[in-house]
C-alpha cells in the first residue's frame, strides 16, 4: 500500500489523460498515445507510477478493478479490452459521453445496466421526438437517466445547454436553461449520446463539451470478443476465474 501510495500521482495524471483524451481512438492507437508518449513523458518528468516489467502502463486498474468489469461484462458490455476500457470512460468521465457505436454493443449495456434501478427509468428519444423538450425537464427535474439515440452530426441547439452543463447556481441549487424555461438541475440526472455513424465528424463545440467514446468493433476486437466466447463454452472453468 505504501508503494502504491508513492505512484498513485502519476499513475492518477495517466488516468486523467486517459479520460480526457483516448476516447475517439482505436485499440492501436491508444495502445501507442500511452505506451510511447504519455508514460515516457511522465517517467522523464520523475513523477513515479505504476508500470510492469515492460515499461507500460494500464490506466484501467486506477480507473476500476475486476469486479466492476465483470459486472458490466453480466450486463450486456463485451469483454475486449477495448470494451473495458470503454466502459470505464462511460462511467467515470464528468462530462456526457458521446458514443460511436454502430454495432449497437454500447447502447444495448447502457440500457441494462440504467435499467437496474426502478426508480429511476432510462429514458430513450431521439433528435426529431417531438416531445423531446418535456421529456428532457422531467429528466433533469426527478434525476433520470436520459439517452439519445441515433444522432446525427449536429444537436440541437435548445438542447446545448444541458451538453454544455451550462448551470447557474441559487443558493444550493444548480439551474439549466432549457428552452424559454429554467429547469433544476438534479445532481442524480445522467445523460449519454449516441450515435451510428461509423465516422461522424462533429463540430469543435460538442467534442470540447462531451466525451467521444468509441464502441466500434474493429477486427482485433471482434477476435477477442469471438475469444472470450470460446473460452466460456468450451471452458467455463477458465472463463469463471478470468
Amino acid at each position: 500500500l505504501d508503494a502504491d501510495r508513492v505512484k498513485l500521482t502519476g499513475s492518477s495524471l495517466l488516468s486523467a489523460a486517459f479520460v480526457s483524451y483516448i476516447g475517439p481512438f482505436t485499440k492501436m492507437y491508444r495502445t501507442k498515445l500511452v505506451n510511447d508518449h504519455w508514460v515516457p513523458f511522465i517517467l522523464d518528468q520523475g513523477i513515479p507510477m505504476a508500470v510492469d516489467g515492460t515499461g507500460s502502463a494500464d490506466p484501467i486498474a486506477t480507473l476500476t478493478n475486476a469486479s466492476e468489469v465483470a459486472k458490466w461484462n453480466t450486463l450486456g458490455l463485451p469483454s475486449d479490452p477495448v470494451s473495458s476500457e470503454n466502459g470505464a470512460l462511460v462511467c467515470r468521465s464528468s462530462r456526457w459521453p458521446l458514443i460511436i457505436d454502430p454495432q449497437l454493443q454500447g447502447i444495448g449495456w447502457i440500457k441494462n445496466m440504467e435499467s437496474q434501478d426502478p426508480d429511476r427509468p432510462l429514458t430513450v428519444v431521439r433528435l426529431d421526438n417531438k416531445d423531446i423538450i418535456f421529456k428532457m425537464k422531467q429528466a433533469l427535474e426527478n434525476g433520470y437517466p436520459f439517452l439519445i439515440e441515433n444522432m446525427g452530426e449536429k444537436i440541437d441547439a435548445t438542447l446545448m445547454p444541458v451538453v454544455q452543463r451550462a448551470t447557474s447556481k441559487r443558493g444550493t441549487k444548480q439551474f439549466l436553461k432549457l428552452g424559454d424555461d429554467e429547469v433544476e438541475l438534479n445532481p442524480n440526472f445522467q445523460l449519454y449520446m449516441h450515435t451510428k455513424l461509423a465516422n461522424p465528424h462533429y463540430p469543435p463545440e460538442i467534442q470540447a463539451e462531451a466525451t467521444l467514446v468509441n464502441f466500434t468493433v474493429t477486427p482485433g476486437g471482434l477476435e477477442d470478443q469471438l475469444l472470450t466466447l470460446v473460452v466460456r463454452k468450451e471452458r467455463p472453468d477458465m472463463a469463471a476465474k478470468k
